[in-house]
């Protein structure tokens, strides 16, 4: 090869190895893997495994990955909700009494029908039916409370009163019960038979870990939804003047009570209790940018604030593990919310328009890495042209074949 016809090649190497280097100086870092950043440290690749129909505590052992504490819960997972990966659970999908925590399927089937300004008379035949010993907001007949009030006394006091008023305007008992058995199918809850709108004890009536936690999970995409279980205080009802009074929500990993300290970066979902049932617990918290939702069912260790601690030591193992944690299962993604703000939000998109932006943290870089790589062709292919066009103006007149020059 001529000295006049490898000049073009060596152009185009030259200009190959700046654009190299400048993407190696100014380009993005490469992403962490999809199960953390050991991934790109020469650690396998963890196992992505559906391993939550297995008995027992699933956890996928991995270097510098500490093991899940060990609590006292029949039932318990622990989900990353910004990847749906499922970290660690113990019988996940084990039928349970849910209590309380039921009603995030309620609300995840009634919230989105009415506006929280409407307002709706409580009449005699709305409060009729509840079981005695149920959690009370406090609800009366003959007076008007709007939607957003009727809301606080469920999430807040957890109040079958205003469980049963707003039953009341969605159709009844009865058709709203029919109401969240679809919404479950729906979401795949495929462990949940709902006989009691509010949770209260009722033979046949059942519930999962996976279950609540796809509630939770359905319900932070909503922005009323993920407000109402975020919020601590409220007067209720708001507009009644001198006549209302402050209820607090009754869960005290939220609010800090009953010698329960607050979690730091807590924002809801819901708690329960019954007999049967024991205590329940759908606890989402956010740190660092990143948001888990643990759910524990029925601790057994007799402490009274059991089912609190459990969640407290759940939680703390989750963001220590979460970045290099192998997934033992996914909870499937939510279907964008359609209503309750009307944004189509995904969990951290509602959590972040409540509590502010997340900081930074590693995540899926692939689309700066096609930008960049587009970039670097684009590169390329105009240091080739400019050196084809300035051999074609070395190269005699008349010479128009693609052969060396003579």
């Amino acid at each position: 090869m001529s000295r006049a016809s490898w000049f073009p090649v060596r152009a185009l190497t030259a200009a190959a190895v700046c654009t190299a280097s400048l993407l190696a100086l100014c380009g993005p870092a490469a992403a962490d893997g999809p199960n953390g950043i050991d991934d790109l440290r020469g650690a396998r690749p963890a196992r992505t495994e559906d391993l939550l129909d297995e008995p027992g505590v699933q956890f996928l052992p991995r270097p510098g990955v500490p093991e899940p504490p060990r609590v006292s819960a029949l039932s318990w997972i622990v989900t990353d909700l910004g990847t749906h990966r499922v970290l660690a659970a113990k019988d996940a999908h084990r039928p349970l009494p849910p209590a309380s925590t039921l009603k995030t399927l309620f609300a995840l089937t009634v919230l989105p029908k009415f506006s929280q300004g409407a307002v709706h008379t409580v009449s005699a035949a709305d409060l009729a039916g509840i079981e005695p010993g149920s959690a009370l907001a406090g609800v009366k007949e003959d007076m008007p409370y709007r939607v957003a009030d009727l809301w606080h006394g469920v999430f807040l006091s957890s109040g079958s009163d205003a469980v049963h008023a707003l039953a009341a305007m969605n159709g009844g008992w009865g058709k709203t019960i029919d109401d969240m058995q679809a919404t479950a199918e729906r979401l795949g809850a495929r462990d949940t038979t709902v006989e009691s709108a509010d949770g209260f004890d009722t033979p046949g009536q059942f519930s999962s870990a996976y279950d609540l936690s796809l509630f939770g999970q359905a319900g932070l995409t909503n922005r009323d939804f993920a407000r109402f279980a975020a919020t601590r205080t409220a007067r209720f009802p708001e507009d009644a003047g001198p006549d209302a009074y402050g209820i607090q929500n009754t869960n005290r990993l939220l609010v800090g009570s009953h010698g329960v300290t607050p979690y730091d970066g807590l924002i809801g979902v819901k708690n329960g209790y019954t007999t049967h049932a024991g205590n329940t617990l759908i606890a989402a918290a956010r740190r660092g940018g990143r948001t888990l939702l643990v759910t524990v069912m029925n601790p057994q260790s007799g402490a009274g604030n059991a089912v609190y601690e459990e969640t407290r030591a759940l939680l703390d193992w989750g963001f220590a593990a979460a970045p290099r944690a192998a997934a033992v299962g996914v909870l499937p993604a939510p279907a964008p919310s359609r209503t309750g703000g009307g944004t189509g939000q995904t969990a951290r998109q509602a959590v972040t328009a409540l509590h502010g932006a997340p900081a930074a943290r590693p995540a899926d870089r692939t689309g700066d890495l096609i930008v960049w790589s587009a970039a670097a062709a684009g590169v390329v292919a105009l240091a080739g042209l400019g050196a084809g066009l300035w051999w074609r103006r070395r190269r005699p007149a008349g010479q128009e074949g693609g052969g060396p020059a003579s």
